[in-house]
């Protein structure tokens, strides 16, 4: 048993910090010894993605589990920072303190504001500031190359609308689908791999974009799209089973009339 430390009925942050002292230390234990930022990153990703499915399903239970999942990676990759002379899990609770004093001055200060749109303007009118960004590019290029890449996009389309570089209606937005298909075609038909990546790539970027116009998020469309596409597999599956037919040898014509018959029937 490691010397100095309580077992209690409840811990606080200051305990989550000394246990991962103790982990990371000469008597604790090998696998987290051997960590480091690149090691867990993965992790990191996993326990933010287990927090937003706890969201999802409304349970609190599990969220609550999870976030503690979550805070336990922050606080791993602040020891490992600590241990590196770096800075420590106080200058990380600091530095997130002073950045929301600083971005909510309608609450700290004596800006005054109307409504949730005017927060936000001041939020990235602050944020620019702060990180000294003179042009819509700068801003553009603080932008994650790792978010997911919808929600990437997403984001850098917003930045350059807010400059003016954006339609002035849907309709630029929607004809941009149709012409971004046909190069696709045309990149298909050309055998050119690389150039299919582009012009795939083009056609995806486009529909994002007609989904800012329509206030729809990109990223749960294409969650939700999905789960309807797996919901109606599942069924035309049942249905094959029932009817004694052989999904992998079945042509895909009378597939598609079953799934058809699926969706009229709305099974899924």
């Amino acid at each position: 048993m490691i010397a100095g430390f309580q077992f209690k009925d409840n811990y606080n942050i200051e305990d989550l910090l000394r246990i991962m002292e103790i982990l990371r230390g000469p008597d604790g234990c090998p696998w987290d010894a051997e960590q480091t930022h690149e090691s867990i990153k993965k992790d990191l990703i996993e326990e933010t993605y287990e927090v937003i499915e706890a969201i999802n399903k409304q349970n609190p239970v599990m969220l609550q589990e999870e976030l503690g999942d979550l805070l336990m990676q922050v606080v791993f990759h602040s020891r490992l920072s600590q241990e590196a002379g770096e800075f420590a899990f106080a200058e990380v609770c600091d530095g997130i303190c002073k950045k929301l004093i600083e971005r909510h001055p309608h609450v700290f200060g004596e800006v005054s504001v109307s409504d949730t749109d005017e927060v936000l303007s001041n939020w990235d009118a602050i944020k620019r500031r702060s990180k000294e960004h003179v042009t819509t590019t700068q801003a553009i290029d603080s932008v994650p190359r790792e978010l997911p890449a919808l929600m990437r996009s997403a984001k850098i389309q917003h930045k350059a609308a807010k400059a003016g570089f954006d339609w002035p209606d849907i309709a630029g937005a929607m004809d941009k689908i149709p012409e971004e298909t046909q190069e696709l075609k045309q990149a298909i038909a050309s055998g050119d791999q690389a150039a299919v990546a582009d012009e795939l790539g083009d056609l995806l970027f486009a529909v994002v974009n007609v989904s800012r116009f329509v206030h729809v998020d990109a990223e749960e469309a294409l969650t939700a799209a999905t789960d309807k596409f797996r919901n109606r597999f599942a069924a035309v599956e049942t249905l094959a089973n029932q009817r004694g037919i052989d999904m992998k040898t079945t042509p895909i014509e009378e597939l598609d009339r079953l799934w058809d018959e699926v969706k009229k029937n709305s099974l899924a």
